[in-house]
C-alpha cells in the first residue's frame, strides 16, 4: 500500500508526515514524531492511555487513523506545559498524588483538559464522567477527580 503525505498540527507545531493509510494517529505521534507521552495500552479503545485532544474533543488516538487527523488541531500531553511552567492540571495531579506509575496520566490529563476547556466549573459527577474512559490500576479515581476539581479552582483564580 502506498504512502500519503499529510499535514498535522500537533501542539501548535506543523508537521508534514508520510504515513501508511492504515497507521493510527498514536503510531504517528509516537513513532514518527517522537511524542511518546500518549501510550499504547489496550489498542482497542478501552483504556484511554492514548487519549489526545483533537479540535477540542478528547479522542482515542489508537482508534483514529492518522489521515483523519489532517488539518485538525491536536494536543498531546507534551503540549500542556508552557516551557518549564506546568499546566494547572499537571500541578494538581502532582499535588494530589494522582500520578503513580504514570501510564494512564497523559490520557487522564487530556480528558480532564477537554472537560475544563468546555466546562471550567465542573461538578464531581461531570469530572467522573469525563475520566470514565481512562483506566487506572495504581491510584484509582479519587485522587484524579480531586486533582481535576483543584485544577479548575486554580484556573479560575488565575483569571
Amino acid at each position: 500500500m502506498g504512502e500519503l503525505l499529510i499535514k498535522l498540527n500537533v501542539n501548535g507545531e506543523l508537521y508534514e508526515v508520510k504515513v501508511k493509510p492504515y497507521w493510527t494517529l498514536l503510531h504517528v505521534l509516537r513513532n514518527e514524531l517522537g511524542l511518546t507521552g500518549s501510550k499504547l495500552g489496550c489498542g482497542t479503545g478501552e483504556c484511554g492511555a492514548c487519549t489526545v485532544i483533537m479540535d477540542g474533543k478528547a479522542v482515542l488516538s489508537c482508534l483514529t487513523l492518522a489521515a483523519r487527523a489532517e488539518d485538525k488541531k491536536i494536543t498531546t500531553v507534551e503540549g500542556l506545559a508552557t516551557g518549564l511552567k506546568l499546566h494547572p492540571l499537571q500541578e494538581a495531579f502532582i499535588k494530589n498524588g494522582a500520578i503513580q506509575c504514570g501510564f494512564c496520566a497523559s490520557g487522564m490529563l487530556l480528558s480532564a483538559k477537554a472537560l475544563l476547556d468546555k466546562n471550567p466549573n465542573p461538578t464531581e459527577e461531570e469530572v467522573r464522567e469525563a475520566l470514565s474512559g481512562n483506566l487506572c490500576r495504581c491510584t484509582g479515581y479519587v485522587k484524579p477527580v480531586k486533582a481535576v476539581l483543584d485544577a479548575a479552582k486554580m484556573i479560575k483564580e488565575a483569571v
